[in-house]
């Protein structure tokens, strides 16, 4: 799958971003998924006004150190992963 740096990735219907003692967590039907850092920084900006590449622009600024290839490939490669989990869609 590619994604359209210009779409704009939101939480799926019936998925949202919830808390179990003080954790953060992506819940979905059926499961959740706890969420911190990287994970967390993501999912919070897959709201459908954030395109990805904006998504990557600010997550390379706020994780500086790291080569900005890599943020970026490690940003598509989640997103993918939880649209394979039906967590999450992108609109235009």
């Amino acid at each position: 799958m590619t994604i359209d740096p210009n779409c704009k990735p939101q939480l799926a219907p019936g998925v949202r971003l919830g808390e179990n003692r003080g954790q953060k967590v992506l819940l979905m039907p059926e499961r959740a998924l706890r969420l911190n850092g990287p994970s967390l920084e993501i999912v919070s900006r897959c709201d459908g006004t954030h395109t990805v590449a904006q998504l990557v622009a600010e997550l390379q600024k706020l994780y500086s150190k790291a080569e900005p290839s890599k943020v970026e490939s490690d940003i598509l490669g989640y997103l993918e992963r939880l649209h394979i989990q039906r967590a999450l869609n992108f609109s235009s």
